[in-house]
């Protein structure tokens, strides 16, 4: 089995080090194996994990919520109408921000638009005589 240290698992994911080491001491990422030099050995599980919180995190769920939705997969097959309930209300938030941001880049077009269109009338008139 493939195991991959701490440097390999940041240059991968984009995660600093010490976000690794935090998600660990959080929970959010089981303990993570150790070589016989004591160095962290993530596994390609790992891997999967830090890429789901990884990106749950970028579209801003919260540690604590990201918590919940680990400790409810920890907790098995039972909690799988749970988890989905997490993941669907968050995927509302994200959704929401998605439509406030296209109404924003809409609006910021207009305004665009606009300025090109005075450029275009400032350099279509005739210089003033000096």
């Amino acid at each position: 089995m493939k195991t991959y240290t701490s440097r390999e698992v940041s240059a991968i994911t984009g995660l600093s080090i010490p976000t690794l080491r935090y998600y660990e001491s959080i929970g959010l990422l089981d303990s993570v194996q150790r070589a016989d030099n004591s160095h962290r050995r993530y596994s390609d599980d790992d891997l999967r994990r830090i890429e789901f919180l990884k990106r749950v995190r970028a579209t801003g769920m919260s540690i604590s919520e990201m918590g919940r939705y680990v400790d409810l997969f920890r907790a098995g097959d039972e909690t799988l109408a749970q988890r989905l309930d997490v993941l669907l209300a968050h995927r509302q938030r994200v959704q929401a921000q998605m439509d406030a941001l296209a109404d924003t880049l809409d609006f910021l077009d207009a305004k665009i638009a606009r300025y090109h269109d005075l450029q275009a009338q400032q350099a279509a008139m005739p210089e003033a005589a000096s």
